[in-house]
């Protein structure tokens, strides 16, 4: 990408943008507003900006003084806290890198991403020790780990086998208030997530200052979060910056809410705090929110969410599920698309006002679910085989490329991926999708994942949210198997709903996506089971499944 030299400016532009600007920023501004957090025994601790932000130094000396010094890289195994939301600051602040290990992963891809980052610290919640326990013997540099113990709880009562440890509250309470943060260089790295996709070993994405401050603002935008608005940190904070809300609603000085841990087989409590504490922004995949939403359709008394925004990624967002939360709370769900290379956002949906009035209802949920338009400060393409740009005509598919200044440009230290970047800057995405002459994104599917039979093109992503809108149908995978005349042919899974499994056949999923595929599109196979693999961020496992099934067509 050429860059034109114009005349001289008289801006401040060595003035760097670091993460730590946005806290300090809210503490001055919105000193008084509050945080909650709820622990493990259900409780809920609260405080202020203000306090939060001196929290956040106590911790930055108490890292210096334990050994953190600038570009080191610190991990952290940790639920959605307050404590974590000041190491999101205080950590970073210091100048050191802060590394989220995903607490889904399998204990030597956790070695192996601790090891290839270089980290020599963990930070780790006391609940999370045997993870820690796990992990350590594994690692080559690992030397001090920072245990977050439960309230009142001290550190010699803490049972670990591991060594040279520190209570976090014991830094924090020990540390000077005061703690200048240091002028980064913007272009410095804020914070690392590493990949966990299905093929090969994690790559490593590590977010500068600069691409972290950037996102916050276009994430405030896009989600359009003010001071009066309270917003809950549902995606989990070691994925993707738990999609940066937490960063944007702090420069915004919205009101935070932290859950805590939660799991989907128990989801009231997360239902309860949403209600309690006025929740009405959030983000979250569907794999948390269509649990939520099966949870909410058991309750007697449904909790009014009028006017509640809830962004959703990771995956499209079946009609089904955005209809159930508008009707049943009053919710909207509002779909964004990201990946952990790109910060995450890439574009987000709103209707257009020049369109609502054009659409039927049912066409306003079918553009509801396509990902959206492409945020201001990136630019996106559709590509054929060739790196051809595609017509943008809602048909024409092609692998979606992206660039802009929070888009990873390389992999870290990761020999051989050089083939998803483009001279001219773009990341190669891997999905495959249309852009419409309105200019929505709608991803059809992985470019490992569509299927391929006679020579034709199947979505799995719009047969999976086919299957999904049959009311019998909980959820749904669609992949391609091996097929010997054909090439692939689609296999679907599906789970039903309490109640459905006697009375609906595979013949029914069939007739329902007659509808709208044609006949040499429905899947040859319907098997129902009681559950689908997913990927440690709650993706469906398509490698896994196909790996599962691979002969089913060959037999």
């Amino acid at each position: 990408m050429d860059i034109i030299k114009g005349f001289p400016a008289t801006s401040q532009d060595n003035y760097q943008l670091n993460v730590t600007t946005i806290i300090q920023h809210a503490a001055r501004s919105f000193g008084q507003q509050e945080i909650v957090s709820r622990r493990l025994d259900g409780s809920m601790f609260k405080y202020t900006y203000s306090q939060a932000h001196e929290r956040m130094k106590r911790l930055a000396n108490g890292l210096r003084s334990i050994g953190v010094q600038v570009g080191d890289r610190v991990g952290v195994l940790a639920w959605n806290s307050h404590e974590n939301y000041e190491i999101y600051f205080g950590l970073p602040g210091t100048g050191a890198v802060m590394l989220l290990l995903n607490l889904r992963l399998t204990p030597q891809d956790l070695a192996y991403v601790i090891d290839h980052s270089g980290a020599t610290c963990i930070i780790v919640d006391e609940t999370l020790l045997p993870i820690a326990h796990a992990v350590a013997p594994l690692c080559k540099n690992l030397k001090a780990f920072v245990i977050i113990t439960l309230p009142g709880k001290k550190l010699a009562d803490v049972e670990t086998s591991l060594e040279n440890i520190y209570s976090y509250e014991d830094l924090i309470a020990e540390s000077a208030p005061d703690f200048e943060w240091p002028h980064m260089d913007e272009t410095s790295a804020y914070a690392a997530c590493y990949t966990t996709g299905t093929t090969g070993k994690p790559k490593g994405v590590y977010y500068s200052h600069r691409d972290v401050y950037l996102h916050s603002c276009s994430i405030g935008i896009n989600a359009e979060i003010s001071t009066t608005d309270t917003y809950c940190q549902i995606v989990p904070m070691f994925h993707a910056l738990g999609w940066g809300l937490s960063q944007a609603a702090t420069m915004v000085g919205a009101r935070l809410v932290f859950p805590g841990m939660y799991t989907l087989d128990k989801l009231e409590g997360l239902c309860k705090i949403i209600v309690d504490e006025k929740v009405n922004v959030s983000a979250g995949a569907p794999a948390i929110f269509m649990p939520l939403l099966e949870y909410i359709r058991g309750l007697d008394k449904k909790p009014d969410l009028a006017g509640a925004r809830l962004l959703s990624g990771a995956s499209e967002p079946p009609v089904a599920m955005m209809k159930g939360f508008w009707d049943l709370t009053g919710a909207e769900i509002i779909h964004a698309y990201g990946a952990t290379e790109t910060t995450p956002l890439v574009t987000t949906n709103r209707i257009m006002p020049w369109l609502a009035d054009k659409l039927t209802e049912d066409q306003k949920w079918e553009l509801k679910k396509k990902q959206g338009f492409t945020v201001v400060g990136l630019d996106i393409k559709v590509v054929n085989a060739l790196d051809e740009e595609v017509p943008c005509d809602g048909k024409t598919p092609g692998e979606i490329l992206i660039r802009g200044p929070w888009i990873t440009a390389r992999y870290h230290n990761a020999p051989e991926t050089e083939a998803q970047f483009t001279k001219d800057g773009y990341w190669r995405s891997g999905d495959v999708g249309t852009i419409d002459e309105y200019g929505y994104l709608k991803i059809t599917d992985r470019v490992k994942d569509v299927i391929k039979s006679g020579g034709e093109w199947i979505s799995s992503v719009d047969m999976e949210n086919e299957i999904v809108s049959f009311p019998a149908v909980l959820e749904a995978a669609v992949v391609g198997i091996t097929h010997p005349k054909w090439e692939e042919r689609p296999l679907a899974l599906v789970v039903l709903r309490e109640g459905e499994k006697e009375r609906i056949t595979a013949d029914d999923i069939r007739n329902h996506l007659a509808k709208t595929f044609a006949r040499w599109q429905l899947p040859d196979e319907v098997l129902f089971v009681d559950q689908i693999p997913k990927t440690s961020v709650g993706k469906l496992n398509k490698k896994e499944i196909r790996e599962q099934y691979k002969e089913m067509y060959l037999k």
